[in-house]
């Protein structure tokens, strides 16, 4: 009797939870993938000036160490109801296809679960994001504090019925960041899209 040894390589990335010390490696990667605009777009406006939600920030790292994607989620409200943020997702140029993304996100959406947020939004593809349950009739009623596309602006229940019949301008409820570089972009002009 001979059994059949099979080879499974190893992954090459890990996902983690964002260390302090990861911050000049996601800033340097968000500003190579998302370009010099990003820091004007809608969905920076509800992130400037603070601090990501306690526990939702994650990175993807390669087998060397090095950083190769993030996703972070931010606290906002519409009428007094607390939801997620999520973005931006970023991963390196070099890395697309190798489903790094999709980790990011699928751990993303499962430790907000886990901690019993009720819904996140975004701005995004939408034919990225729907593989994940994100749609635009989540957001049908919600607004940003800028110019959107509504075909980018989606959302994901965590908590069935949590995001039915939800209307109003969305608010950043986060804590306040103290980090120089987050006040400085405070009166970044706006793009016309997120």
């Amino acid at each position: 009797m001979s059994s059949e040894l099979t080879y499974t390589p190893a992954p090459c990335f890990i996902i983690e939870d964002e260390a302090a010390s990861d911050a000049f490696a996601r800033e340097a990667l968000l500003d190579r993938v998302m370009g010099p605009g990003r820091r004007r777009k809608s969905s920076e406006k509800l992130r400037r000036g603070k601090l990501a939600s306690p526990g939702l920030s994650f990175i993807a790292r390669g087998r060397e160490g090095e950083l190769l994607g993030s996703v972070r989620l931010w606290d906002v409200a519409v009428a007094g109801k607390l939801l997620l943020l999520l973005g931006p997702l970023a991963v390196e140029a070099a890395t697309a296809g190798q489903g790094i993304g999709s980790a990011l996100m699928r751990h993303a959406i499962a430790r907000a679960g886990q901690m019993g947020h009720g819904g996140i939004i975004l701005v995004g593809d939408a034919p990225f994001y729907q593989r994940f349950g994100f749609s635009t009739e989540a957001t049908a009623g919600l607004m940003m504090p800028g110019p959107v596309e509504r075909n980018r602006l989606l959302g994901l229940e965590l908590s069935e019925g949590y995001l039915s019949g939800l209307s109003g301008l969305l608010v950043a409820t986060g804590r306040r960041s103290l980090r120089p570089d987050d006040l400085r972009q405070k009166d970044a002009p706006l793009s016309r899209v997120a």
